[in-house]
């Protein structure tokens, strides 16, 4: 792989980070029920809160999965 195509790699990592943080900053209201969903651990206590978001991680594990296999897909 020579720096040419490290390059382009960069640039779509770049635009991709650029597109999903603005639809956080513009729907970040719509978008509330991510990290609250069925399995995601919670346990309160008197003084001390623990948040473990397992469904939620493993929602952007399977997104990011099928993102990357489609980018490196067209770069093969």
């Amino acid at each position: 792989m020579d720096f040419k195509n490290i390059g382009s790699l960069i640039i779509i990592f770049g635009v991709i980070t650029v597109f999903v943080g603005a639809v956080i900053y513009f729907f970040g209201g719509s978008l509330s029920w991510f990290g609250n969903l069925p399995g995601d651990i919670k346990i309160e206590g008197k003084n001390f809160n623990f948040y473990f978001p397992l469904t939620t991680m493993i929602l952007v594990s399977i997104f990011l999965n099928i993102v990357l296999r489609i980018i490196f897909y067209f770069f093969k």
